[in-house]
């Protein structure tokens, strides 16, 4: 049922068994590592924008520009996919300013917000670390 190596009992079903625990628990904590990497980077983004100064420039819009990630999802309860997937999408928006030293920041903003903005704009910018807070057309 078995075999001895160094005064230990294995058998096929333990080797096995043993393997695919390890590879779970690794999996576990590289999925769990994740998401609280990604926690501690959104929660010290978040501080770090609300113990920056808010600041008032003027800028210009230079740029703009639309994020559509999309992911592909098995329909519900079919984990194989075989019936089928759903997408799912989500919209960011950006905007690019230069300030006049001619550095630029490129912020996200709202969908009304950026439906507002045209290329070209000239206005004061206020923002918070990389938070936008409005724009004023001069």
């Amino acid at each position: 049922m078995g075999f001895r190596y160094s005064g230990f009992r294995y058998s096929g079903f333990d080797v096995g068994f043993s393997v695919f625990g390890i590879m779970f628990i690794l999996v576990f904590i590289v999925i769990i590592g994740i998401f609280v990497v990604t926690i501690v980077k959104g929660i010290s983004t978040w501080n770090k924008n609300n113990n920056s100064p808010r600041l008032t420039v003027v800028a210009e819009v230079v740029s703009k520009r639309i994020d559509v990630p999309h992911h592909r999802h098995a329909n519900a309860g079919d984990l194989t996919g075989a019936h089928g997937y759903h997408t799912t999408f989500s919209t960011w928006y950006y905007v690019t300013f230069q300030v006049d030293s001619g550095d630029r920041m490129e912020l996200s903003v709202s969908g009304s917000e950026y439906g507002m903005l045209v290329d070209g704009d000239r206005g004061k910018l206020s923002f918070q670390g990389t938070r936008y807070l409005s724009f004023e057309r001069c």
